[in-house]
């Protein structure tokens, strides 16, 4: 499948008819080539989403090892606590309760977790709409990728620095792994998470992205500014217009919730 095509299902929310066809390595170039369309209409990158870093997820989907893609202007929201999101232009749109970090220098490379720690300016929940165009979520590990990484939109909740907490990468990230969330719709409780479910904690989740974002040919590097959303804590659930979700999570990140029209 050409990058034109891609982005053409993309802008369109319409379905694949067959899986992309491509290998992984395959697939990350064609995701690349996608991004360099969308820069040259105007669009303007923001940050990465990583995802599948939920190993409890892995069976469900059939995809056993994390993925990245790029998060753009146009898909980045903010509010501080209560947020509103619009699915129009999504395909099969599905939620996903995450933690996100905000960079204020780019990490060197095969970083640890303080080296990590000191190039973050803020933590933040984050709500990351996904979405597939694979019919029923039913796809190739090599399908997401090529799929921009299955990202649709990003919701950054309150944001607090990390001056505020543990200056310890290893201390962070254990309180992070710690932290559980419930996450609801209108109301009812739909499922529940933990940090430690996305690779061990999301410090965790980012030097690993860090790696495999080095170790991808033409991939560019986190620049300061950059948003990086680690994967979600739960599973992902179907949204629609017209409903109320919440992620309760507990400090040092703060509730947010998002109402769909």
């Amino acid at each position: 499948m050409t990058p034109e095509l891609l982005l053409r299902h993309s802008d369109e929310a319409t379905l694949w008819p067959a899986g992309c066809g491509l290998g992984v390595a395959e697939a990350y170039e064609r995701a690349l080539s996608v991004r360099e369309l969308r820069l040259g209409r105007g669009e303007q990158p923001r940050g990465y989403k990583v995802g599948f870093t939920n190993r409890t997820i892995w069976e469900r989907y059939g995809v056993h090892a994390p993925i990245w893609g790029t998060v753009w202007n146009t898909t980045l929201s903010f509010c501080e606590g209560e947020g509103e999101l619009s699915l129009a232009g999504t395909c099969q749109p599905r939620i996903e309760p995450e933690c996100a970090f905000g960079l204020k220098a780019t990490p060197p490379a095969r970083a640890g977790l303080d080296a990590l720690l000191a190039c973050i300016e803020w933590i933040a929940p984050g709500f990351e709409i996904v979405q597939s165009h694979m019919p029923d979520w039913k796809f190739q590990a090599a399908d997401t990728v090529a799929d921009s990484g299955l990202h649709a939109r990003l919701l950054v909740g309150p944001r607090r620095p990390v001056a505020d907490l543990p200056r310890d990468g290893g201390a962070f990230d254990a309180q992070l792994a710690a932290l559980r969330v419930t996450l609801t719709r209108n109301g009812e409780r739909i499922d529940a998470g933990v940090g430690s479910n996305v690779l061990d904690g999301p410090l965790h989740a980012l030097a690993h992205f860090v790696a495999a974002l080095r170790d991808c040919p033409g991939a560019p590097d986190l620049q300061p500014g950059d948003v990086v959303t680690t994967g979600t804590w739960t599973d992902a659930w179907p949204v629609q217009r017209g409903e109320r979700w919440q992620a309760d999570f507990p400090a040092p990140l703060a509730p947010l919730s998002v109402q769909f029209v």
